[in-house]
C-alpha cells in the first residue's frame, strides 16, 4: 500500500509544480512572474509575467514593490522612430476577457535601489506585490532564471 501511495506521489508532482507559479487576485490570473539572471553589478532588474482577467469588469495593475529593490516601477517600451524607447507608466489597464503580457521589449516591472543581489541569481526566487485598482493585492513569488522560459512572449501588450 505504502509503496502505491509513493508512486501516486510521484505522478502527481509534476501537476503540483505545473501551476505552482500562477496566483490569482480576484477575477485576475497571474502567470508565471520571472527575471532575467543578470550580472552581479547590473544596477536594475526586470520582472515580467502573464495577468488574464476572467471577470466582466476591468481592473488596473496601479503599483508593485519588492523588499529587494528601494523602487518597482511599472515600464513600457514604445516606438519612436526607428528607436524604442522604455518609460514609466503611472498603471496598466486590464480589459475585461483580456490578458497583458509583461514581457522583454513589452510592459514590465523595473526594481531599482536593488538592496538584496543574493535573491538574483539563477534558481532563486524574490516576492513581487502587484496592488490593482479593483482585486486584492497578490504577493507572487518571481523565478530568476538564466533564460527566458521556453515560449515567454518577448514583446506582446495585449491579447
Amino acid at each position: 500500500m505504502l509503496n502505491k501511495l509513493i508512486v501516486l506521489a510521484a505522478l502527481l508532482l509534476p501537476a503540483c509544480f505545473a501551476h505552482a507559479h500562477d496566483y490569482k487576485a480576484g477575477q485576475l490570473d497571474i502567470a508565471h512572474p520571472w527575471s532575467m539572471e543578470l550580472p552581479p553589478n547590473a544596477p536594475t532588474v526586470a520582472a515580467y509575467f502573464v495577468i488574464t482577467n476572467k471577470g466582466n469588469t476591468a481592473d488596473r495593475l496601479v503599483s508593485v514593490d519588492s523588499p529587494i529593490a528601494g523602487t518597482a516601477q511599472l515600464h513600457e517600451h514604445i516606438k519612436q522612430g526607428d528607436l524604442m524607447r522604455m518609460q514609466q507608466v503611472p498603471s496598466v489597464a486590464i480589459p475585461a476577457g483580456g490578458t497583458i503580457t509583461f514581457a522583454p521589449m513589452a510592459y514590465h516591472v523595473m526594481l531599482l535601489d536593488l538592496k538584496d543581489r543574493s535573491l538574483l541569481s539563477d534558481g532563486q526566487q524574490f516576492p513581487l506585490t502587484l496592488h490593482f485598482e479593483k482585486s486584492a493585492e497578490v504577493t507572487v513569488q518571481v523565478t530568476v532564471q538564466k533564460q527566458a522560459p521556453e515560449g515567454a512572449p518577448m514583446h506582446a501588450h495585449a491579447q
